[in-house]
């Protein structure tokens, strides 16, 4: 069984680099592995950092083992120059955990590591979690998304953000919504999430498109 957390925070403008170079070093030096980790991604919109880690232990043993490690504490200071607390309430490392409130895979069985995630990040309005769960159980219990290729969905919230991580096995998640955002299922999904959902950043917002997170780096141990 995968177990994912998604960590949420505000990223310093442009430091992308440096901070893919940090887990670099640390993920070819150390073995995340030992400690449950198995594979993570980071991704960038605009000021935001999202962080999906996956692991093949619940987070809970995981990260108690993980946090009094000198490696795990290291790369907290050395991100600290670029990556910040979302959140104004933060006080321990598990205030940057986002909440899973929904995820759905085809026939229920749990999805293997995908080719192909994305993360599409917008804001949600605090405490209606619940009807956005309903309005994709809906969806999801139709053909829409085996058509769309998706083979794994996971929505999270932290705060007013909200994070939509979309797995597919054999083509980029922007590629499904480009070809599949003029079926009136799909326009059905934006129009009853409307009410809930809104752009992260209104004012450059075009295009769904613009709603995908950027990837800067990726890692996945061998064994």
């Amino acid at each position: 069984m995968t177990y994912r957390s998604v960590i949420v925070a505000r990223i310093r403008p442009d430091s992308e680099e440096k901070v893919a170079d940090i887990f670099a070093r640390n993920d070819e030096t150390t073995r995340p592995q030992d400690f449950g980790v198995i594979g993570r991604t980071l991704y960038s919109l605009k000021d935001l950092y999202i962080h999906v880690i996956e692991r093949n232990v619940d987070p809970k043993v995981s990260l108690s083992k993980a946090r009094g490690l000198p490696t795990f504490q290291q790369i907290c200071e050395d991100i600290d120059p670029y990556v910040t607390p979302y959140s104004e309430n933060w006080k321990v490392p598990a205030d940057a955990v986002a909440k899973e409130f929904y995820h759905w895979t085809p026939n229920g069985n749990e999805s293997r590591p995908a080719n192909y995630q994305a993360v599409i990040v917008a804001r949600i309005k605090p405490g209606t979690e619940p009807e956005v769960a309903r309005i994709f159980a809906e969806s999801d219990a139709g053909p829409l998304p085996v058509k769309m290729g998706i083979t794994a969905r996971y929505l999270y919230s932290l705060e007013d953000v909200y994070l939509h991580v979309i797995e597919r096995a054999d083509a980029p998640v922007a590629t499904a919504m480009q070809e599949n955002h003029g079926r009136p299922a799909f326009a059905k999904i934006m129009e009853d999430l409307s009410s809930y959902i809104s752009p992260y950043d209104p004012d450059n917002w075009r295009t769904p498109a613009d709603a995908v997170a950027k990837e800067f780096y990726r890692w996945r141990a061998d064994d």
